[in-house]
């Protein structure tokens, strides 16, 4: 099996999935039902060097709605701003207002409502002349109210380069009052302990003395936020005991933060120095439900969970563990089937099989470190990612369904890669056959790593917590643990000699792993249908005839050179067409579909959450995503289960889906404020803003009746 060739001949069909989509207009002003946001500027002395030049995002507000500050509090994410000027031409950061806060249930936010200006700075260079300044932007906020809506615009303003633009200097003049200010004399220390941050401010103007003072800090996750600190003055010194967030996961040495008094409109920056040594997080405890500390006992009663493990050591065995298992898992098994040709068709010579077998284990191990390095990059530069985030891309997904296309016509005889590709590419193979073994290693990672989940879910939540070699350890471990099978039957003569020897049954056992080729695209096509609706599937479908269609034209050795030379530019027209077609219906998002009223699976938010434990309903959330295979199982056994339905029904818990098969940053950080990096997770949450206790990833009705019969003696 030419794998090598395939990806290649793959990749370049679907070269045009990657291209962007014509942009849409722009204009300075983009408005939704929630915002009205514009990109504004104030250059009173016009563009030029050394001249103040400003930008900025005047984000308007309906009522009752709000986005974030830098660090939003307990829930949330903050405005992002990506600019596009001309050469030479610098933006700053966000020059952030002081924030406010924002209660929601248990849970504290830290953001704005009403006007907002996200001022930024401009820098422009020595010898810019030219007539305008053309200014693009990138924007993303979440806006929430009860619900949440992530948006995003893009912007575009002209700026005349010689006129004075100052036709919103009050919003800016505005905008700067609001900012925190830095105070010489200001100084503010904090001494860790071992559940509290406990600062002394020093220097603060004299009129805030005796005054309630709010504390944000600039690092998210570190305190409790929604806690009240014990705060007094004494004298000119203001101090204040803030209690630790249990899974914090930062330990600075130094802690920007910003402190405003009540009625000011603007707070004081401070460099708050950190002394002492910061106790380890105890988020195990309460990612694992122990309820024993977050809730009073009833009746000495408790939602039991077991822990999960906490050393590096019992994750390695665990993901090595994993990693054995995942061969059993049916996104998996049609890649194997793959790696059984290759065996069979070396049972003889055990120099090649050995050779294959390490090759093969090197493509694994090397992947999933690969992957898992692209994953921690990502997530360090500030993308709220997870493990199998390849599969929420429409393109990877239609990618990934092209080439099973391709692999499964190629096992069942349609087309041979020896006509289609020069003759130098066809006896790669055989001057190369470990590029096969190794590439079928690299698939078998890019459709295994969706299934994870059920045997790695601790381990992996844990890897994406540690540093960055303990973390691609776990990885490694994991990916060695799916090789070795294959490794071992490919070292073990014994395991060798109970193969078959090649044969006329080879042929027809190709034949025959076809099909598992075309299930698995057909589970592909399902999974793009839940991300880009049905006109996104029959664009796909239409793709994957018109690549059969040039596979058959281009490779089948029945055709003569005329005959392949007509039919393959008939094909390759229609490949283009079809490209042309699937790349904008690609494009559509059909995730984010309301759920009608009265159903009994709502779309999961943070406030949705908070607000039914406020009117003291337990809460059920599933994690899911349709390219998880173990949560469409779980969805359709345990949670389709009558008696689990009737104990959700008779004990009022508000059911909530959360389901990331497109990429969703608030369900990102909501796993892994859970420990987790990927699906399935369960969480039950009990009413009134207790840690909420997470289920087993392969769920059972008996363990659902059980926790429900837990919450009901509680």
């Amino acid at each position: 099996m030419k794998l090598h060739r395939l990806l290649c001949l793959a990749l370049t069909a679907l070269a045009a999935l990657g291209h962007p989509a014509l942009a849409a207009a722009t204009s300075a002003v983009v408005t939704t039902p929630e915002v009205r946001a514009e990109l504004v500027v104030h250059a009173p002395e016009g563009v030029a060097p050394g001249k103040a030049v400003w930008l900025g995002l005047k984000i308007e507000h309906q009522p009752h709605w709000h986005t974030y500050w830098k660090n939003p509090g307990d829930s949330g994410l903050p405005t992002t701003l990506s600019w596009t000027l001309p050469a030479g031409v610098r933006a700053g950061e966000i020059e952030w207002p002081t924030p406010h806060k924002l209660p929601i249930g248990p849970l504290l936010n830290f953001g704005y409502e009403g006007t907002l200006l996200l001022p930024v700075p401009l820098s422009v260079p020595a010898g810019f002349a030219g007539d305008a300044l053309d200014v693009g932007l990138h924007a993303e906020w979440l806006v929430c109210r009860e619900v949440c809506i992530p948006e995003s615009g893009d912007f575009a303003l002209r700026v005349p380069a010689q006129a004075a633009t100052s036709g919103h200097a009050t919003l800016f003049a505005s905008a700067r009052a609001a900012l925190p200010v830095t105070l010489p004399a200001v100084r503010a220390h904090a001494s860790v302990e071992p559940d509290a941050l406990v600062l002394r401010v020093q220097g603060l103007p004299a009129a805030w003395q005796g005054k309630a003072l709010a504390f944000f800090p600039e690092t998210p996750g570190l305190i409790q936020n929604a806690a009240l600190p014990k705060a007094q003055w004494s004298g000119a010194e203001w101090s204040a005991r803030v209690p630790l967030d249990a899974q914090r996961s930062a330990a600075p040495g130094a802690l920007p933060a910003v402190l405003v008094a009540a009625g000011e409109a603007a707070g004081v920056q401070l460099q708050v120095a950190v002394s002492g040594a910061w106790p380890a997080p105890a988020a195990t405890a309460a990612v694992a439900g122990d309820y024993t500390q977050a809730l009073p006992q009833a009746g000495g009663a408790a939602l039991p969970m077991p822990p999960p493990p906490t050393s590096l050591g019992w994750a390695l065995l665990l993901a090595m563990l994993g990693g054995t298992l995942l061969n059993l898992m049916p996104c998996v098994f049609p890649v194997l089937s793959l790696k059984v040709l290759g065996f069979a068709g070396h049972a003889a010579d055990r120099r090649k099989l050995l050779a294959a077998g390490l090759a093969y284990s090197a493509g694994v191990v090397v992947s999933f470190v690969a992957l898992a390095g692209l994953l921690l990059a990502l997530r360090a530069g500030g993308e709220q990612l997870g493990w199998g985030f390849q599969l929420q891309s429409p393109v990877v997904v239609a990618s990934l369904a092209a080439l099973f296309t391709l692999i499964g016509l190629n096992l069942a005889g349609v087309f041979e890669f020896g006509s289609v590709l020069p003759g130098s590419w066809a006896t790669a193979r055989a001057r190369h056959p470990l590029v096969d073994a190794l590439l079928t290693g690299v698939l078998a990672v890019a459709v295994a790593s969706p299934c994870t989940a059920p045997f790695m879910g601790v381990s992996l939540g844990l890897a994406l917590t540690l540093p960055a070699a303990p973390a691609l350890a776990i990885f490694a471990a994991l990916g060695l643990g799916m090789a070795l099978p294959y490794l071992a039957a490919s070292a073990w003569p014994a395991v060798a000699r109970l193969l078959p020897r090649p044969g006329a049954w080879m042929a027809h056992f190709r034949t025959l792993m076809a099909f598992p080729m075309f299930a698995t695209v057909i589970w592909l096509v399902w999974v793009l249908g839940q991300q880009a609706g049905i006109d996104g599937v029959a664009a796909l479908l239409a793709l994957l005839l018109a690549l059969a269609f040039a596979a058959w034209a281009l490779g089948s050795p029945a055709l003569g050179p005329v005959a392949r030379r007509t039919l393959g530019l008939l094909s390759l027209l229609c490949v283009a067409a079809a490209l042309a077609w699937v790349v904008p219906a690609l494009r559509q998002d059909t995730t984010s579909a309301v759920v009608p009223a009265g159903a009994p699976w709502q779309p999961w938010s943070p406030e949705r959450v908070a607000q039914a434990q406020a009117d003291g309903h337990p809460v059920f959330v599933d994690f899911t995503a349709a390219w998880c295979v173990t949560c469409q199982v779980n969805k359709r056994t345990t949670l389709a289960d009558a008696r689990v339905q009737a104990a959700f029904a008779e004990r009022g818990v508000v059911l909530l889906r959360a389901d990331w098969t497109r990429r969703d940053s608030a369900i990102s950080a909501e796993l892994a404020r859970l420990g987790r990096s990927g699906v399935p997770v369960y969480a039950l949450h009990l009413p009134g803003g207790a840690a909420p206790r997470l289920l087993s990833e392969i769920l059972s009705p008996g363990e659902v009746l059980s926790a429900l019969e837990a919450l009901r003696k509680l």
